[in-house]
């Protein structure tokens, strides 16, 4: 568990969504957070068209824990046999009071919350279902992806603004996140930001601008090349 002073420090806004105090930006969309989680991190990576037993989600800021729900969620609906496994990076993660308050604000996700809630009370960072491992990794993802030895079928890169949180946008970081995607993976995120797409094309991926979800024109989905 991480100290209090490395816990991510957050306001309320806008009817419960919670807000970086760091960043000064929503963990999610303002307008309806699962809804965009769909459309940008599993519709963006195909998903759940190309589950199979072992498919490994990687993810770049884990926040709310609400994409992990959701994916669980998808896993579930699809009634994929076997195991979905997935890894977060989080460099402040939410004390668990914030996040299963967070999470309360999606009730068509709250049989998998109440799941699981008792878990991140007693501060667990290592999850293992009949269908699901998860592993949470905290630390600044500039360090802990280098020595991270998976390898991911699908990213979802979910860091704050690239305008306020830049460090997780750098095309080193980039690099590291096509070092760890299996041929023919996928990565995902909300921002059409140039130099974001270039990072990914640098480190291997075709990189497509496609339509981003509600006020949003635009999104990106990058697709990694062979070995």
């Amino acid at each position: 568990m991480a100290d209090e002073s490395e816990r991510a420090e957050l306001e309320w806004r806008d009817g419960g969504v919670p807000v970086s105090i760091r960043f000064d930006d929503p963990y999610y969309s303002l307008e309806n957070g699962l809804a965009e989680t769909r459309h940008v991190f599993l519709s963006g990576n195909d998903l759940p068209a190309r589950f199979r037993d072992g498919f490994h989600v990687a993810e770049l800021g884990f926040g709310t824990g609400l994409n992990l729900l959701a994916t669980l969620a998808a896993w579930r609906a699809a009634e994929v046999p076997g195991v979905l496994r997935f890894t977060s990076f989080e460099a402040y993660p939410m004390a668990p009071a914030d996040m299963i308050a967070a999470q309360a604000a999606f009730p068509k996700l709250s049989e998998i919350a109440s799941e699981l809630a008792p878990l991140w009370q007693h501060g667990t960072r290592d999850i293992r279902l009949p269908d699901l491992e998860f592993r949470l990794i905290e630390g600044d993802a500039r360090q802990t992806l280098p020595g991270w030895d998976g390898v991911a079928d699908a990213w979802y890169l979910d860091g704050f603004s690239p305008a306020k949180n830049p460090e997780l946008w750098q095309a080193a970081l980039l690099a590291e996140v096509g070092r760890h995607t299996a041929p023919g993976g996928t990565a995902a995120t909300y921002t059409a930001a140039g130099f974001v797409r270039r990072g990914l094309e640098t480190a291997g991926f075709a990189v497509t601008r496609v339509p981003g979800y509600g006020r949003k024109r635009h999104m990106t989905r990058a697709v990694k090349g062979p070995a």
